[in-house]
């Protein structure tokens, strides 16, 4: 591509900080943002970089359709929520309008296996306009990519076990509450725990209504069955509140969660396969204390064993550079909904993101 590639933001939250900046450290330009707070619609995006004004000003999300007409980007950043049925509506519209979108809605990075119909839908709408539509994010490298690698220079596997822990507090109330952040034990158990409290007969007649409330790793393990050629036959998941012994502040909740409630949660997402190899993967999300940090580990049982342990990890800036650099592979990408495991391994990109556009 002869030009710089053209990035409409959706969603100028805490992570557009970093992917906005991104794209243009990047050699890109973003030509439009959209958003539904009231507080930022109007201002220029550079307010919100904490840079110079950039002549972009963020649209309320009513006008989002007539936006992306007249400036005709590239490729849409969707960072909003975590769950599909909220981001399918705007996915939808990009697929409508023939635009690629690469979104961090961790239901989106493999959404096929909690809500099918409406992956289908957008998948058909993409290719009858020629566009791609993905998700991905920190999952992608640390909860995909990696593991896959692992696993390829590994002679026999018996097991894949990982676990995964991240501040709610950096990525907006959204997510907060999808963890149960706030909650008391006893709503954490009606509004969140109780979806694991099923058989996985009434389990399907949920996914296929596009009501289930999946955890980050349902969908990862999806991703990594696909990857590693396996063949799914079971697939449960477990949601427990995670507690602390004093009261934690939450800026993100404007609230401050008592003792005894619940500042998140662990979920752990079992995959038992055809070919005989287990996935056990586990995320802990919730409002840290001043003693808690970052930590991914994963752990590949068989010839031989390996560990591997990221300590301290920057989730956020690892996640908004993930976007960045998939930019590239989704505009190139064949039409359709296209999770990340069939465009390759990601690379770093040392070049501007047009000179990788094919």
């Amino acid at each position: 591509m002869d030009r710089k590639v053209r990035v409409v933001q959706i969603g100028t939250g805490k992570m557009a900080v970093y992917t906005m900046r991104y794209v243009y450290e990047k050699g890109g330009e973003v030509v439009g943002a959209v958003d539904v707070n009231p507080d930022v619609i109007g201002k220029d995006i550079g307010s919100i970089m904490n840079s110079e004004d950039k002549n972009v000003k963020v649209t309320a999300l009513e006008n989002a359709e007539e936006m992306l007409k007249e400036v005709k980007p590239d490729i849409c950043i969707v960072e909003t929520m975590s769950l599909f049925a909220d981001v399918e509506d705007v996915l939808y519209l990009c697929a409508k309008l023939g635009i690629n979108a690469i979104t961090t809605c961790e239901e989106a990075f493999f959404p096929e296996n909690s809500n099918p119909n409406a992956t289908k839908k957008i998948d058909e709408m993409a290719k009858q306009t020629g566009c791609t539509i993905t998700g991905s994010g920190y999952q992608d490298i640390y909860w995909g990519q990696l593991i896959s690698s692992i696993a390829g220079s590994t002679q026999t596997i018996k097991k894949i076990k990982g676990s995964s822990s991240y501040n709610v507090e950096d990525y907006g109330i959204a997510l907060a509450k999808a963890h149960g952040a706030g909650l008391t034990l006893q709503e954490f158990d009606e509004q969140i725990a109780s979806v694991d409290r099923i058989s996985d007969e009434e389990r399907q007649k949920v996914i296929e209504k596009g009501e289930y409330l999946p955890s980050y790793m349902w969908n990862v393990n999806g991703w990594l069955c696909e990857k590693l050629g396996l063949t799914v036959e079971s697939q449960t998941q477990k949601t427990v509140p995670q507690t602390h012994t004093e009261d934690i502040y939450s800026t993100t909740l404007g609230m401050t969660v008592k003792v005894g409630d619940a500042t998140g949660m662990s979920a752990v997402v079992t995959t038992t396969t055809k070919e005989g190899i287990v996935i056990e993967s586990e995320c802990i999300g919730k409002v840290y204390s001043k003693d808690d940090f970052d930590k991914n580990e994963w752990t590949v049982y068989g010839e031989p064993d390996t560990t591997i342990v990221v300590s301290r990890p920057a989730t956020v800036e690892l996640t908004c550079a993930t976007i960045v650099n998939r930019i590239p592979d989704v505009i190139n990408s064949k039409p359709g909904y296209v999770p990340t495991e069939k465009m390759g391994d990601l690379q770093f990109k040392i070049k501007p993101l047009n000179e990788y556009v094919k």
